[in-house]
């Protein structure tokens, strides 16, 4: 399975976060926003929101442009845990990102943006068209 995300931010017009999850057999998207966020929230709301999707574990290849994502969920986060979380910022999206992320096989992988990935370029089209959508919106195309 392969997972693309992306988040979206402009001041005043609010946030949006898009996520394509790829089978062999299907691809769905999921997006939606917040009005009062930030870019990083809507990072971490497309990954968790697509793994919050998925109704068993997986073996995921998951791309991400966001360094935040990525850095946080591999590098940092173990010992945010051992310092009982104390000064993280976003700590409710990465206390449900820790949890969620448990259940899979995932291998993280950063794209740069904007650069011509097209798993990439699609979700932040996505991304960007949520922007303060305050409804989760899916759409599911079977492949075969």
């Amino acid at each position: 399975m392969i997972i693309f995300t992306d988040g979206s931010y402009v001041p005043k017009h609010g946030g949006g976060w898009a996520a394509l999850i790829c089978t062999d057999i299907e691809t769905t998207e999921i997006s939606g926003g917040e009005i009062d966020t930030t870019n990083n929230r809507m990072e971490m709301l497309a990954v968790i929101s697509a793994l919050e999707f998925l109704e068993s574990p997986q073996i995921i290849e998951l791309y991400t442009d966001s360094r935040y994502v990525i850095d946080g969920i591999t590098s940092w986060i173990d010992n945010w845990k051992i310092k009982n979380w104390k000064n993280i910022k976003n700590v409710d999206l990465w206390k449900r990102l820790d949890y969620v992320r448990n259940a899979h096989k995932i291998t993280w992988i950063w794209v740069k943006g904007h650069s011509g990935n097209v798993g990439n370029e699609y979700v932040d089209k996505l991304a960007g068209a949520s922007k303060g959508q305050l409804t989760v919106k899916i759409k599911t195309v079977k492949l075969k």
